[in-house]
């Protein structure tokens, strides 16, 4: 199996799209590489470990000659397979089992898997589009609701100020009348009181 056969394999596998399945692979291949390229291993638990090997300099035999020989120093890459990933590949039958199609990969099951993708796609559009729709309508109706309210203050504030006035001018006109009497009782007493004095 190849690079292109192992992404069309894991697409079917999981029907994903080939693509984005590529740029896994890619991201994968890619970190491993640079983090081990710094000299860190990598573990991937169940499958293998991947790292770089330093190794110093020391003292060896040619084993043609037997004769002592200096050995110089070397760095190599060792990718080591884990216990279960190794029990497994001995036991066939502990393998994890890959629905028909995956492997060899059958090319009218991608296609089946990509028209089940665009047909989900479009319902969660058209349910995106219909609420976007909503949400947009109930904006709508807010803000007309605001500019009702903002129209009615003034009218209201308008009604306020007349309620106002008229009290004010009921107030006045009630003041007036109570002086006005004030002044006609203040009269009569005067004229009763001469008419009195003019009688004795």
């Amino acid at each position: 199996m190849n690079r292109r056969e192992l992404i069309r394999a894991v697409a079917a596998h999981t029907a994903d799209d080939t693509k984005h399945v590529e740029t896994v692979v890619s991201g994968v291949t890619d970190v491993i590489t640079a983090v081990v390229a710094k000299g860190e291993a990598v573990t991937i638990q169940g499958f293998a470990k991947f790292a770089k090997v330093e190794r110093a300099a020391r003292m060896g035999r040619n084993p043609r000659t037997g004769e002592a020989i200096r050995i110089k120093a070397s760095k190599r890459v060792r990718v080591s397979p884990m216990k279960a990933f190794k029990d497994t590949v001995m036991s066939p039958s502990q393998a994890p089992r890959l629905a028909a199609g995956v492997y060899p990969t059958s090319l009218e099951l991608l296609a089946k898997q990509a028209t089940k993708r665009r047909a989900a796609a479009s319902a969660t559009k058209a349910t995106t589009g219909t609420t976007k729709a909503t949400a947009k309508k109930a904006g709508a109706a807010k803000r007309a609701a605001k500019k009702t309210v903002t129209k009615r203050a003034p009218a209201k504030k308008a009604a306020t100020r007349a309620t106002r006035a008229t009290t004010k001018r009921a107030g006045a006109t009630k003041r007036a009348g109570a002086a006005k009497r004030t002044v006609t009782a203040k009269r009569t007493t005067k004229k009763a009181t001469a008419k009195r004095t003019a009688r004795r």
